[in-house]
């Protein structure tokens, strides 16, 4: 299983990548981990969040459903949902074949670039995992 060094995790087993930065305003993408999906077994579903909708740091998200269960995902941040990816409504599969690439599910402009700060490193998620 992967764990790319270029973004942060939760304890929850979402990633964070930092997508870019305008007038002091950080946009993160949210996705969920290679053990994660793994975990959740073959996808079928991915109940993405409202565009424009403001999410509290540890709220649910998305739900992601597979054929052994249904698994949400949190806000790793506190922010607004600026995207959504809307090809998992046609191919949620993508979160099991590419979870870091094209199965990511949102993008969110923080309220605290503090937030992101404040995850895990690919190293510490590793050690979670690991247990």
């Amino acid at each position: 299983m992967s764990t790319p060094s270029d973004r942060r995790y939760t304890d929850a087993h979402e990633w964070v990548l930092l997508v870019s930065e305008t007038d002091g305003v950080q946009r993160v993408r949210i996705g969920i981990s290679d053990f994660a999906q793994d975990a959740l077994g073959d996808v079928v579903f991915v109940e993405l969040p409202e565009m424009g909708a403001t999410y509290p740091k540890g709220e649910t998200l998305a739900e992601i459903e597979s054929t052994k269960s249904v698994g949400e995902v949190y806000a790793a941040v506190a922010g607004t949902v600026v995207a959504v990816n809307e090809s998992l409504e046609d191919a949620p599969e993508q979160v099991n074949s590419d979870p870091y690439g094209a199965g990511w599910v949102c993008e969110l402009d923080m309220d605290d670039p503090a937030d992101f700060d404040s995850l895990l490193t690919a190293e510490q998620y590793e050690a979670v995992i690991s247990e």
